[in-house]
């Protein structure tokens, strides 16, 4: 039996990277996709992806920033598919790099929005969805700067540290009720939100902060969240775990 048979899962940020190739292993493994972005192509191409392997998809536009495109998704998931059991708060952005005397603070309001209040709205109509279908898992989509800083990124940092104290918290209120909630923090991963904003040169020196001496795939990425959300992660909740080639170990 595949390890999500019979679930429902929704994936914010599906349109490509990390959220791509946890919804298509996802649904590799018989659970039925909601995937949402705001890059409508991107994730009309994941769903078509999904589709084409023959398992079930759909996309819903949304900006995880906006609370009422989170209740839409969570909604239209429950009326397209009868419930849902399983969710990834994945979407986000890198934002302005600046130090904190000079950072735009129109910079700051849309990396939190986006990084962390984004995770809070998923999880406000995500969890009483679950409820109502008898349980579930969420997964968040930290970062390993959820747990160390970087020169430049304050917004960042701060959003995914946040994400991590969220995940903790929320996990502690749903324990006793059937809701695992867990965090992952990935390092350096080779997806478009580097590629497109950095040089070759500059992703070869990211290549040197990890002990392994390269990125990460996404799809190592999406292995990690798969075991959370399965019943084989029954007894974890409230934790966070890295998939970082070594980089929080030194």
């Amino acid at each position: 039996m595949k390890q999500l048979e019979n679930k429902v899962a929704l994936v914010t940020g599906g349109g490509s990277g990390i959220g791509r190739a946890i919804a298509v292993l996802y649904a590799a493994q018989g659970a039925k996709l909601l995937v949402t972005d705001i890059d409508e192509k991107g994730g009309n191409e994941t769903v078509s992806a999904i589709i084409a392997a023959g398992g079930e998809a759909v996309f819903v536009k949304a900006d995880t920033s906006l609370s009422d495109d989170s209740k839409n998704a969570v909604d239209h998931a429950v009326q397209h598919f009868g419930g849902l059991h399983i969710a990834v708060n994945n979407a986000g952005i890198g934002g302005p790099l600046k130090p904190t005397g000079e950072y735009p603070i129109d910079g700051w309001d849309k990396v939190i929005a986006i990084n962390l209040s984004g995770v809070f709205y998923g999880m406000r109509y995500q969890i009483p969805a679950m409820l109502a279908s008898g349980g579930g898992s969420i997964v968040n989509v930290a970062s390993i700067l959820g747990k160390v800083g970087c020169a430049g990124s304050p917004a960042y940092v701060a959003a995914k540290h946040g994400v991590i104290g969220l995940t903790e918290a929320a996990a502690l209120e749903y324990a006793k009720l059937k809701i695992r909630i867990n965090s992952i923090g990935p390092g350096y991963i080779v997806t478009p939100l580097l590629t497109n904003a950095l040089s070759a040169d500059v992703m070869k020196s990211l290549e040197t902060l990890h002990p392994m001496g390269r990125l990460g795939t996404s799809e190592e990425v999406a292995e990690l969240a798969l075991w959370l959300n399965s019943d084989k992660a029954s007894f974890v909740t409230g934790s966070y775990y890295n998939v970082d080639g070594g980089y929080l170990a030194q």
